[in-house]
């Protein structure tokens, strides 16, 4: 993180209030939205300092105080989003109750699948694993209801197309009568079970186990734990914040 004794990048705090990606908060400020002391600022690099008044679109921003990276072990049940209508449990509410900054998840599991998943205060962390040529692979253990054919695994990894979209592994490796190990590099919305379910077979357990470099380990589910900084630096973001 930049000194804020030295000023701070405009963009960057911006990306650390949470408002959005450093390349995307340059664009915001080209256009205007952006306003330091009353003074509209429309050029990159202007410095801010912890006493400046920052207004977006005439709202005040606080820069974060600190910036959180966490894994989180989450269970069955709970979902990735800041709120849910239906009342489901959230994983966010699984996050030590000391973190007062605003969390979000980074990348999502769904409902009823569990294991590794980030979650963060640092937007331009989120929009950098985010990002399609960045995205890290992800490692995911399942297990099945029934026993899984060898064709399952080579559509897979040879590619197949499920209601218009291709799906393709990056390796896959049945590990059991019931079981596969699968590796995704863009990791598409319920691409396991779309597949899966084209094969008429239900996983009765989904559990991601790494994100990059970084495994979930022996991480006991519903806790987090914070990332190290070799992690941070395994996934190209050491020397970026």
């Amino acid at each position: 993180m930049e000194n804020t004794d030295k000023g701070q990048r405009l963009q960057v705090f911006l990306a650390h209030a949470g408002v959005s990606s450093r390349r995307a908060a340059e664009k915001i400020i080209e256009q205007g939205r952006v306003s330091v002391n009353g003074e509209i600022i429309t050029v990159q690099g202007s410095k801010v300092f912890p006493s400046d008044a920052v207004l977006l679109d005439g709202q005040p921003l606080q820069g974060e105080k600190k910036l959180h990276y966490l894994a989180l072990n989450k269970p069955p049940g709970y979902i990735c989003s800041s709120r849910d209508p239906q009342g489901r449990p959230l994983a966010l509410e699984l996050l030590p109750g000391n973190i007062t900054e605003r969390m979000y998840n980074v990348g999502r599991l769904d409902l009823m699948s569990c294991g590794l998943v980030f979650f963060t205060n640092d937007g331009a962390f989120a929009a950098q694993l985010g990002h399609p040529g960045s995205a890290p692979e992800k490692e995911y253990h399942v297990e099945a209801s029934g026993p899984i054919p060898a064709l399952v695994r080579d559509a897979f990894l040879e590619g197949i197309e499920v209601d218009g979209v291709h799906y393709q592994a990056l390796e896959a490796e049945l590990t059991g009568r019931k079981s596969i190990r699968i590796v995704l590099v863009e990791g598409k919305n319920r691409e396991i079970r779309r597949v899966f379910s084209h094969f008429h077979l239900h996983a009765r357990l989904l559990r991601r186990v790494r994100i990059g470099p970084v495994l979930l380990g022996n991480l006991p589910e519903g806790t987090s734990r914070p990332l190290t900084g070799k992690e941070l630096e395994d996934l190209d973001y050491g020397n970026s914040h």
